[in-house]
């Protein structure tokens, strides 16, 4: 299913996205909101996620045409304002449990901000 969900309320990133929970942001668009991961691997750790309830990337479908495109949009801003697109960033989308996929929302991670190991393990 995709965005005709609009926002979960039992969803932590719907709820961070609407303000019922707080976080750091560090910027939005229209459709994606970019805020600080609360334990970060890497210096730059920051998670672009959509502003409607996407499940995951494996739940992507026709109804959420540009979505992917949008948190790719915006995880290059998030990079030019955290000064690492020069020198470089990854980001990571995490399927399912065996990727460790913990919020069941569809999440983009920017990581950066050294040199970055890979495999990644």
């Amino acid at each position: 299913m995709g965005n005709d969900r609009g926002q979960m309320t039992e969803c932590l990133f719907c709820r961070i996205v609407s303000g019922d929970i707080p976080s750091s942001k560090v910027a939005e668009s229209d459709r994606a909101y970019a805020f600080y991961d609360i334990s970060p691997a890497a210096p730059v750790h920051v998670l672009v996620v959509p502003k409607v309830h996407v499940e995951s990337a494996d739940t992507v479908s026709e109804s959420d045409e540009g979505v992917v495109d949008e948190l790719v949009r915006l995880a290059q801003h998030v990079a030019d304002l955290e000064g690492v697109r020069e020198s470089g960033y990854r980001l990571v989308l995490n399927v399912g449990a065996d990727a460790q996929n913990s919020v069941p929302h569809l999440h983009l991670h920017v990581l950066g901000g050294r040199r970055l190991e890979w495999p990644a393990g």
